[in-house]
């Protein structure tokens, strides 16, 4: 187990993200959760070197805790889990500015050879091939 942070980007909430109720549009959730594991593959540099190859959702899922409103400040994390199959996760939790878990959003991703149009069978070792900073991809990478 480490002690290290996942990686983080924070987010603030735009008016027209909102639905009826004045609360966050829960397919925003999902937007955010996005654009945290690609800043993350992008900071890790596991998208420059991936020439021919790309990361694939296959699967999320979220658990939705706390209401998120118009212009509030969120941190929202991600971390990614290899095992030794062709799939990977990335976890990504959504804060509120004081701390409050407001969502939690687990993604299976794959890693697909984009001319052969299949996920490959080691993610993990094709990114660390491709120069990818495994450290900052997941926190479950020794230190």
């Amino acid at each position: 187990m480490t002690d290290r942070e996942p990686f983080r980007t924070r987010i603030k909430v735009r008016h027209y993200e909102l639905d009826t109720l004045g609360h966050l549009n829960h397919a925003v959730y999902h937007s955010y959760g996005e654009v945290s594991r690609l800043e993350l593959l992008e900071k890790a540099g596991a998208l420059g070197g991936l020439s021919g190859f790309a990361a694939v959702l296959l699967e999320s899922h979220i658990v939705f805790r706390r209401e998120i409103r118009a212009s509030e400040e969120l941190d929202v994390t991600c971390d990614a889990k290899f095992g030794s199959g062709k799939t990977f996760s990335m976890d990504t939790n959504i804060y509120k500015a004081d701390g409050t878990l407001a969502a939690e959003i687990t993604c299976t991703l794959g890693l697909m050879d984009l001319e052969r149009r299949k996920l490959v069978a080691d993610p993990r070792g094709r990114f660390a091939e491709a120069g990818a900073d495994l450290k900052l991809l997941s926190t479950a990478e020794g230190d």
